[in-house]
């Protein structure tokens, strides 16, 4: 196949709304960014990060010289779990302010990068709150200057308008979208991603799954999206195997990592619908729930209930996953079994039962849905009709495992 013949030396821009640098070697990069900020008049950023992603994938090995060489000034905001809050958002947001902070650099997956875009809002609004901004309270039209290191192959979200943040205390895990978090630029070198763990390599490629998923059948699809999409599943199809087999494999990590970046596309042009929208209540009541792996339990049965409304278009991009479908609406049941077969072969056999979910849980969890600011546009945009009745039975679908 032609991937084998493509040179992943060659950092090439992939230009979006973002100027992202991809490739092996991609990180070096930096100095060109920091060149340009210098341009700008910026020498004095904050770094939004967790404790282990800036430091155990080598990319803070590359910056910090790079920093110390140009001059600039830092503070790092190392404290972002992998669901991130309101709080540490307001944290993140406090020590910038304190510390004269021109611009944002986020290093990590989503999580990181999220609670970047977010600071670099309100440093722009430091009268208002983290909860102000994702309960909708107020429309922000500015932000600092965003970088997004990317260390996943799953979110996108270092080429995209989106970032999500959990309210705690009303177990709301709203998201935003707005031009002004795009990000600057963005770096996406594979090398930063062979240190991902076997389960953040499985999850992070199935939140991809799921992006383009809900992207090729929203009510606002389109060519685009679904173009993207049915490339993304072709590349985690043929890829994701092999990073599992050889986490160290470049070629491997360098198309899961593009998968994910032209998912964040489609899903941007897009949007999404059920998986999100319903996973988001999952990890607000159980924080420590990986998102990717809130999906992964969810997607056979939303697939299956959306199948009816969009059977063409999802027999053709789940076409590598689920061969031979003839895209007709009696289908439903076997590209939900046929999903739910590669889940369990990539190892991912939980369902919200495993995870404590019970029935007695189906009718908080719609209300969540259904009433967590932001998610009612994404239930919008869905193919059938998201109401109670739809939203509940899909969480009773995936509380066990439909081919049982």
């Amino acid at each position: 196949m032609w991937e084998s013949k493509m040179d992943i030396y060659n950092v090439f821009e992939l230009r979006c709304k973002t100027t992202c640098y991809f490739g092996v070697g991609a990180i070096k990069k930096i100095s060109d960014i920091l060149d340009n900020l210098k341009a700008q008049g910026i020498n004095n950023v904050i770094f939004v990060t967790d404790k282990i992603a800036y430091k155990v994938t080598g990319a803070w090995d590359v910056i910090e010289p790079e920093l110390k060489a140009k001059g600039f000034k830092y503070v790092i905001y190392e404290d972002v779990s992998p669901n991130p809050t309101t709080a540490q958002i307001n944290e993140a947001t406090k020590l910038g302010l304190q510390n004269g902070a021109q611009a944002v650099i986020g290093i990590g997956g989503g999580s990181p990068i999220d609670t970047a875009k977010s600071v670099a809002i309100l440093l722009e609004y430091p009268e208002k709150t983290a909860e102000e901004l994702y309960e909708g309270l107020f429309t922000p039209e500015k932000a600092k200057p965003i970088i997004a290191i990317n260390t996943t192959h799953g979110t996108g979200t270092e080429v995209d308008r989106f970032a999500v943040a959990s309210i705690l205390e009303k177990e709301y895990k709203p998201a935003i979208a707005y031009d002004c978090i795009y990000p600057l630029y963005a770096i996406d070198d594979p090398q930063l991603m062979v240190t991902l763990p076997k389960g953040q390599t499985v999850f992070t490629s199935i939140d991809a799954v799921n992006h383009v998923t809900e992207a090729a059948t929203t009510l606002v699809a389109s060519p685009y999206s679904i173009l993207l999409a049915k490339e993304t599943i072709r590349l985690i199809a043929r890829y994701l195997p092999q990073a599992v087999a050889h986490p160290d494999d470049l070629t491997a990590r360098y198309y899961l990592l593009y998968a994910s970046a032209i998912a964040g596309i489609s899903f941007d042009n897009g949007m999404l619908h059920f998986t999100h929208a319903l996973e988001h209540p999952l990890s607000a009541v159980k924080p420590d729930l990986a998102h990717g792996l809130g999906l992964a339990m969810l997607l056979p049965a939303v697939v299956k209930h959306i199948y009816i409304a969009k059977p063409e278009v999802l027999a053709d991009i789940y076409e590598p996953i689920v061969p031979g479908l003839k895209g007709v609406p009696g289908e439903a049941e076997k590209i939900a079994a046929g999903i739910e077969k590669w889940l369990f072969n990539l190892g991912v056999t939980e369902k919200l039962e495993d995870m404590g979910f019970t029935e007695n849980d189906v009718e908080k969890l719609t209300k969540l849905a259904l009433e967590t600011p932001s998610l009612g546009l994404l239930l919008s945009m869905a193919p059938i009709k998201a109401d109670e009745k739809t939203i509940a039975s899909i969480y009773r679908d995936s509380l066990k495992p439909i081919s049982r």
